[in-house]
């Protein structure tokens, strides 16, 4: 099943507040970047964030985005955009810890 682009827009109007947010299409999914920074994506209309230890703390549950996948973060509430961001900002900040 593929993501809606309704659901895409969503999510990028709740991100609004990160910087540099891009959102490129792949394969009927969305691949989600911050200042060229690959940080997760739109699978199924569900998002999901790589896994870092700067994202652990809030708990959220490991999916698979699709078959072959490493396991990725699953972001349940969006709605609750304070958190979003701060989760996607903790998980940019760890992937530029990696580098």
């Amino acid at each position: 099943m593929a993501s809606t682009k309704e659901y895409r827009d969503f999510v990028l109007e709740q991100l609004s507040e990160v910087p540099d947010v891009t959102c490129r299409p792949m394969m009927g999914e969305f691949l989600l970047y911050s200042a060229g920074v690959l940080f997760g994506g739109i699978y199924d209309d569900r998002l999901l964030v790589k896994i870092v230890p700067e994202n652990e703390q809030y708990k959220m549950t490991e999916e698979i985005p699709y078959d072959g996948a490493k396991p990725m973060y699953f972001v349940e509430d969006i709605d609750n955009k304070e958190e979003l961001v701060e989760i996607v900002k903790n998980t940019i900040e760890g992937l530029l810890n990696k580098k």
